[in-house]
């Protein structure tokens, strides 16, 4: 069932909490989201538009409900759900999740996860398993192949530092990440080696 836009038509950090629970579907494979992590923008030193409007970030200024999609490290695709007003660049990172259908689909893009609860841990493995591409930046999350069902109730969350970011947008000033606790799929959390550093 369609989501309505107007619910993600608010801060990340309002959002991504309202996200951990819900299903993202690609396609025939699903995902039962368990961690993500908030970034707002030009007020946020660790997130891709903090230095305004460019090229890359031209979907984190776009319309709430839609995917950014960026090269990780120039290998591996991540996403984001772009939030907040159109014209304010907010997006969660999609960082893991369980994978809840087209488990066979999902485990041929990720041949080399041992345990099941692998496959979408880490936002690149989520990705993978999703089979969301590059291409897939801009897209709504309300039309195929992509669907997005938000959960009826707010899941129980634990928060702590972003997972990796550098500089001033790491370290303990930014508990943004969000997580479901006991869940086999969240990533291990690692600490950047430069994070809260100037």
């Amino acid at each position: 069932m369609p989501f309505a836009p107007a619910l993600l038509n608010r801060s990340a950090l309002e959002v991504a909490p309202l996200l951990l629970g819900a299903v993202l579907t690609r396609g025939r494979v699903s995902v039962r989201i368990t961690e993500v992590e908030a970034y707002l923008g030009e007020t946020d030193p660790g997130s891709h538009a903090f230095r305004g409007l460019t090229p890359r970030t031209r979907t984190m200024f776009g319309p709430s409900g839609h995917v950014y999609a960026y090269f990780s490290y120039g290998m591996h695709v991540c996403a984001n759900v772009v939030c907040s007003p159109e014209g304010e660049a907010s997006g969660v990172l999609l960082r893991a999740g369980e994978i809840i259908a087209g488990l066979d689909e999902a485990r041929g893009r990720r041949p080399t996860s041992h345990h099941d609860s692998e496959l979408a841990r880490g936002p690149a493995r989520l990705t993978k398993a999703l089979g969301i591409v590059l291409g897939d930046d801009g897209a709504d999350l309300n039309r195929a192949p992509f669907d997005l069902e938000l959960p009826a109730r707010r899941a129980e969350f634990a928060t702590g530092p972003r997972t990796g970011v550098s500089g001033l947008g790491g370290g303990a000033e930014y508990p943004w990440r969000f997580w479901v606790p006991g869940e086999a799929s969240v990533s291990p959390y690692r600490r950047h080696a430069r994070a809260g550093q100037s």
